[in-house]
């Protein structure tokens, strides 16, 4: 593996452990795709340091436990933000 794609993988995983990141808040912040974010994370990162893996695993299990918490609660606020635009 090349350095600098082990350094990522240790990027990534310490900020979604310590930022309760998403995986697409991960992706933007350091301008990689998700599926780079999912790979260096699920299968770099365990190779590298098996705790920071285990660490940022749960935190993506926690966000995908809630996810469509997440999700009803963008669209509540989108129809929300309609009515209010319409009545003005």
């Amino acid at each position: 593996m090349r350095e600098d794609t082990a350094e990522r993988a240790i990027e990534l995983g310490t900020y979604i452990a310590r930022y309760g990141a998403t995986v697409r808040q991960t992706a933007q912040r350091f301008g990689v795709s998700k599926s780079t974010v999912h790979k260096d994370v699920a299968q770099r990162l365990r190779q590298i340091s098996p705790s920071l893996a285990e660490e940022a695993r749960r935190v993506l299990d926690q966000n995908k436990q809630e996810r469509h918490i997440r999700g009803g609660l963008a669209t509540r606020e989108k129809y929300r933000k309609q009515r209010t635009e319409k009545s003005l």
